[in-house]
């Protein structure tokens, strides 16, 4: 193989990285020309940049809640409520039980973990209506709590999955030593175990928060107080029925997914140390 073979090699395979990079960030761009312009010159295309007007007026707007039912500000805070608790209870519950799956040995283990890698095949929407029916029936109708659940039950599968192949990876020579020294299973899970996990619990972190945050689907089933309602549904209540303001719409969506953004960007090392982690054995 010649040094003209690896070269046509780094050519073909960095031009392709370019042609997929423009395809995902030409969506970007034009939500952002969209936000930061006047309705009336985004009208036959965001790309039409003449006249060009740059201003912070429908971020504004938004922010305060103009044609949507709650401010946008409460709907962040909304989000937070809903995405942090529905992350930290299933990261916290699965890995315990991962841990489970990945050291000890029962007569039911193996079709404990099957049970649960099927669990991960059932469609939300199937659940919807039982699941609203019962919600009505316990209270839990239009509460955080309710959101939590729902949220954790479907976390809960895919999680334990990621963890139980993570753990199978670590090495046991941690935890003999800490057994010598008096630990019991509980401390050495919590003082051994999730300390050398970090990049699996970064890569669970960003991916369940980021699906809670963006989710519409559980919280405007769930959700009916409109003072509890997170950014995903309060958005979609922003649109006009007769001439929508798609520069509105485009700084609340810019909004929204600044929060992802920043998670994604902090946690982005441990989100693929952990993915690779997570797929090496199975």
């Amino acid at each position: 193989m010649t040094i003209r073979y690896f070269l046509k090699k780094i050519i073909i395979k960095t031009s392709l990285g370019w042609i997929i990079a423009l395809l995902w960030i030409v969506p970007f761009i034009g939500l952002l020309m969209a936000a930061i312009r006047p309705y009336r010159e985004i009208v036959g295309g965001w790309w039409n940049l003449e006249p060009l007007t740059i201003t912070l007026e429908n971020f504004i707007k938004a922010w305060n809640g103009v044609q949507a039912q709650i401010p946008l500000y409460q709907a962040l805070i909304n989000g937070f409520m809903i995405a942090i608790p529905s992350t930290a209870i299933p990261l916290i519950s699965g890995a315990m039980a991962a841990y489970v799956f990945s050291r000890f040995s029962t007569k039911i283990k193996n079709m404990l973990f099957l049970t649960i890698v099927f669990l991960q095949s059932v469609p939300h929407q199937l659940v919807l209506i039982p699941l609203f029916i019962l919600y009505s029936r316990t209270g839990l109708l239009s509460t955080y709590y309710g959101v939590w659940l729902v949220h954790s039950a479907f976390a809960l599968p895919w999680i334990i999955l990621f963890f139980r192949n993570f753990f199978i990876t670590l090495p046991k020579e941690f935890e003999e030593a800490a057994r010598i020294d008096g630990l019991t299973d509980t401390q050495i899970f919590f003082k051994i175990i999730l300390p050398i996990s970090a990049p699996a619990i970064g890569s669970v972190i960003a991916l369940q928060f980021l699906w809670t945050w963006n989710d519409l689907l559980f919280a405007l089933t769930f959700i009916k107080n409109p003072d509890l309602l997170p950014p995903t549904v309060v958005i979609a209540t922003m649109r006009s029925r007769y001439q929508p303001d798609w520069s509105l719409l485009s700084a609340a969506a810019m909004l929204s997914i600044s929060v992802p953004l920043a998670i994604y960007a902090l946690l982005q090392k441990y989100y693929v140390r952990g993915l690779v982690g997570g797929v090496i054995k199975g």
